[in-house]
């Protein structure tokens, strides 16, 4: 038995759509099931405007784009995160102000964002760890305060709330990841959520290469031209065809994770008199069931339970490596260590989580796991 850590689900009217798509006559993106993909989440999630982008990390490079972000400027980012929420602001010469994550969730810790705010900083980038919501009315209020722009990276966070609110609703740009990894997937894919008004036509410029031309093919205009900075951040019809058959079957991929990560939950709690860390939801935030994850008690624990595991069949895995510490921006951090980052960094790691993983495989996993600590 191999048991993968991830496995895309295919709901067998991918290649339907795909076929529609191409017999329509339109693929090069921005025709009829890129607008249903961008019609849904601003129906189902209140989403003021979406657009669809070929990854999340060109959502996020769009958003330093629409922010005006500058050389000099400050973006204070979590340092436990994937490199592209840094990358996208580097790329404007932002300066990266790397933070630390909660002691008891891999999120920001939202008590250590003021003290680093400087007439510098333009904007705070939060990410919804495992799909579960950052502390959103703190971040929101010191915003407020200080009048800078907040970034959802929701990459892991579709049909996941806080405090009833869908994550990406509530700062003024968001971003969600289609990537093969994530529980509605296209392969490779991502949308830019834009909550504030003021950004509306921009980014819509910028989403079509620096051009007017989604005005003009609505007839706003007469002739498009090059209007703005811009890159060619649009998917092709096909990628959105994909993604219209799981957003078509979205409830029920989301009820099975849920059943597979509450298993985990449950048989898996023994761990804690091991002094093994499962996963906290807050009562503020839902589960979307994107990861389910363990944090070990020391780096040399994880490796051999992550060996062990491999060995029997299991791929389990461990997740991002602390930024500040890179070999590419540790000599441009200035700023304090970052502990808990560090441990998430050296101890947590991912167990299987995609639809298909079986009962029995679920029970062989746990079972696993229970002969590593016996």
């Amino acid at each position: 038995m191999v048991i993968p850590y991830n496995k895309p689900y295919l709901t067998g009217k991918e290649t339907f759509f795909i076929e529609d798509a191409v017999n329509k006559g339109k693929i090069s993106g921005n025709g009829i099931y890129t607008k249903k993909c961008q019609t849904y989440f601003e129906e189902k999630y209140g989403f003021k405007k979406c657009l669809l982008t070929t990854s999340c990390t060109d959502a996020l490079e769009m958003c330093a784009i629409l922010l005006n972000i500058k050389e000099g400027d400050e973006v204070i980012i979590p340092s436990y995160t994937f490199v592209s929420t840094a990358n996208a602001f580097v790329l404007r010469g932002a300066n990266v102000i790397f933070t630390d994550s909660k002691s008891n969730h891999p999120n920001v810790d939202e008590t250590k964002l003021e003290a680093l705010i400087t007439t510098k900083t333009k904007a705070i980038v939060v990410v919804h760890y495992a799909g579960v919501a950052c502390e959103m009315d703190t971040i929101m209020e010191l915003a407020r305060k200080y009048n800078l722009y907040v970034v959802e990276d929701a990459a892991q966070a579709v049909d996941s709330y806080y405090k009833e609110k869908p994550l990406g609703s509530i700062g003024h740009l968001a971003t969600f990841s289609f990537h093969e990894t994530k529980n509605i997937q296209c392969g490779e894919g991502g949308l830019l959520v834009i909550n504030d008004e003021q950004f509306f036509d921009r980014a819509e410029i910028i989403w079509e290469k620096g051009t007017n031309r989604s005005a003009f093919f609505r007839g706003e205009i007469d002739k498009y031209g090059w209007v703005d900075i811009g890159s060619s951040f649009l998917p092709s019809e096909i990628n959105a065809a994909f993604l219209w058959s799981q957003l078509e079957n979205i409830q029920d991929i989301q009820n099975k994770r849920i059943q597979h990560w509450n298993y985990y939950y449950k048989n898996l709690s023994f761990l804690k008199k091991y002094g093994v860390r499962l996963p906290e939801i807050p009562q503020t935030a839902t589960n979307n069931a994107h990861m389910f994850y363990l944090v070990c008690t020391s780096l040399r624990e994880r490796t051999n339970l992550i060996s062990y595991l491999a060995s029997i069949g299991v791929n389990a895995v461990f997740h991002y490596q602390s930024l500040h510490k890179s070999s590419f921006y540790r000599n441009k951090h200035f700023g304090e260590d970052l502990p808990m980052s560090n441990i998430y960094s050296e101890r947590l790691v991912r167990l299987p989580m995609y639809y298909e993983l079986m009962e029995k495989e679920l029970i062989y996993i746990v079972s696993k796991i229970k002969d590593f600590y016996a």
